[in-house]
């Protein structure tokens, strides 16, 4: 596979050209996705509740993500690789930039941070010092307790021009790439229309420029439970490559996310 960039994101934005997207954790299942062509792989805090057993994603750290990050860049050279940034770990402009500093050193091509304006700064100082930024807005599921749990976000008039105000703003600041996390899916469709960078969504309808799923979802091997946005694809083709193409496939298409994954 081709080198992919974030150009060829944008360039993909521009076409109407809808992109998958996956999480990864090690350089087997980075090699899998490469070899079917995904473009883009997230080392997702997510880690802490799929592969550590948590409730949440609270306990993972900036090591256990560096770790990961060196694991699935070893597996997939070509993707364009994500990597979070772990709860706490960008509190202040000097500490998201020493910890993005190990995950870019790790093989990330970019970093993940949630939060909306108070990041501002934050994104800017990291841009400014070469370190491509991709923001997380919606459901930030590091802000489990301010919510009270994992829960749909932009339901109310308030939030949901609220959040587009953010993204503008961390557009502006620098951020070149979006994650809208279990959020209606018109307020999804209204935020990609009006950014220029490309949105990924989950849990947030087919109107965004991509999607993203937790590999554990996709393939149905979730410890926990099946969200209502995810789809097991592997149940539908037996094989994990060929479950991994269908989902490619479906996206590219608009057929996935559908009515039945979609939230209202």
């Amino acid at each position: 596979m081709k080198k992919v960039t974030i150009n060829d994101l944008v360039k993909w934005k521009q076409e109407g050209r809808k992109f998958a997207t996956s999480t990864a954790y090690d350089a087997s299942f980075a090699q899998l996705f490469e070899s079917q062509g995904v473009p883009l792989l997230l080392v997702g805090d997510s880690l802490g509740m799929v592969l550590q057993g948590h409730s949440d994603t609270l306990p993972v750290t900036i090591d256990d993500i560096a770790y990961h990050t060196r694991c699935v860049r070893a597996g997939s050279p070509n993707t364009l690789l994500l990597a979070d940034m772990p709860f706490m770990s960008f509190s202040t402009v000097e500490q998201a930039c020493d910890n993005a500093a190990k995950l870019m050193r790790a093989g990330a091509n970019m970093v993940k941070v949630e939060g909306g304006s108070w990041l501002v700064d934050t994104v800017k100082a990291l841009t400014q010092r070469a370190v491509p930024v991709c923001a997380h807005l919606g459901l930030t599921p590091q802000s489990v307790n301010i919510f009270g749990g994992f829960k749909v976000q932009g339901r109310e008039e308030e939030k949901a021009e609220q959040m587009v105000k953010e993204a503008l703003e961390l557009q502006k600041a620098g951020a070149q790439l979006l994650v809208l996390e279990c959020i209606p899916s018109k307020l999804a469709a209204r935020i990609s229309e009006t950014l220029d960078i490309p949105v990924i969504g989950i849990g947030a309808g087919n109107g965004t420029d991509g999607q993203i799923l937790v590999m554990h979802d996709m393939f149905g091997i979730s410890a926990n439970y099946m969200p209502k946005f995810s789809k097991n694809f592997l149940a539908e083709t037996g094989d994990m490559r060929s479950a991994v193409k269908l989902y490619l496939e479906e996206v590219e298409s608009s057929a996935f996310p559908g009515e039945a994954h979609t939230i209202a």
